[in-house]
């Protein structure tokens, strides 16, 4: 039996251009950062020839291409995983619709078992890059790549996406005195809405010429943001996060809507800063950067909604239990 761990993720500034028809002919940035909430996979040999995933409901089947999970199929097809097998998830938050970037982790989490169940280890760059290709090149899937990034790699990074394709993930390295403030700052409420996030993406990626110079300030605020986070500056990238969701907006006519804006108008109003929807946006989990004096404020402006203690993660996806016979 392994189990393998992946982090979930919140992202800051720059969402959005991590989609490959505006990077490679403008470039992106993203200031994320994996958090302490995961995606659990836990892959098991079966004494018989079967396929067995779990999830919210139970597929059992005998070869590959009859399985509905399409995210397992493809992973097992990636890893030559083909029968005698079951995978199943369990997660710290409801996996769909989140916002916090759970199907890739999800991916990223089932490649990574299925590698050590086949004796492989895999570093995070190809953990990344094989979970894009899943997602984005075989399933067509409207998403951009930065989810699987921080997904395989942890951590607060800055990640750049470079017009010739490639891809950087640089740690801030911030101090340990930084990403306590960081981690200070945050609050996460769930909106009480989960959604799909493939219309909300779908219209996003037909709007990226129209929308490329909103595309092109948001990259600048992640470069902006990154200055700011290594200094220590969290009311400057509060006040950031604020500038980012008016421009996040306007991306998309379903990113918010009436009641995620009474909730924002009422959590600035007690003494926010600034935040954002994570994810498509819609539903989901609302971040907001909140100082200290001014967090009861906002729990009580926001007492209708559950908030989500959040810390942040240091690692990746990483195996934490492994027992082969």
């Amino acid at each position: 039996m392994i189990i393998t761990q992946t982090p979930l993720r919140i992202s800051f500034l720059g969402g959005g251009t991590d989609m490959e028809g505006f990077y490679r002919e403008y470039g992106g940035c993203v200031i994320t950062t994996a958090i302490d909430k995961y995606v659990y996979c836990i892959v098991k040999e079966r004494f018989d020839k079967l396929i067995v995933v779990g999830y919210s409901i139970k597929e059992t089947v005998g070869k590959i291409d009859e399985l509905k999970h399409e995210l397992v199929r493809e992973a097992m097809k990636k890893t030559g995983v083909t029968e005698g097998i079951e995978i199943s998830f369990l997660s710290d938050i409801p996996a769909a619709g989140s916002g916090l970037g759970s199907s890739s982790s999800v991916t990223v989490g089932v490649l990574n078992a299925l590698y050590q169940y086949t004796g492989r280890v895999v570093e995070a760059e190809r953990l990344a890059r094989e979970t894009c290709e899943i997602e984005i090149d075989i399933l067509k899937k409207s998403i951009g790549v930065q989810d699987q990034y921080i997904a395989a790699y942890g951590g607060i990074n800055f990640m750049e996406f470079r017009k010739d394709g490639t891809i950087s993930v640089e740690p801030l390295g911030l101090s340990e005195q930084h990403v306590n403030d960081l981690q200070s700052y945050m609050m996460v409420f769930f909106t009480g809405k989960t959604r799909q996030a493939d219309t909300v993406l779908k219209e996003q990626k037909e709007n990226i010429e129209k929308k490329n110079k909103i595309l092109q300030e948001m990259a600048q605020q992640a470069r902006v943001g990154r200055r700011l986070l290594i200094s220590g500056n969290m009311t400057g990238l509060g006040k950031l996060l604020d500038e980012g969701w008016k421009l996040k907006k306007q991306l998309a006519s379903k990113i918010s809507n009436e009641n995620i804006d009474k909730m924002y108008t009422a959590a600035r109003k007690a003494g926010a800063l600034g935040g954002k929807i994570s994810g498509a946006g819609g539903g989901g989990f609302m971040t907001l950067f909140v100082p200290t004096s001014k967090r009861e404020k906002v729990r009580s402006a926001l007492h209708g909604l559950r908030e989500m203690p959040v810390g942040l993660s240091r690692d990746g996806s990483k195996v934490i239990f492994n027992i082969q016979r």
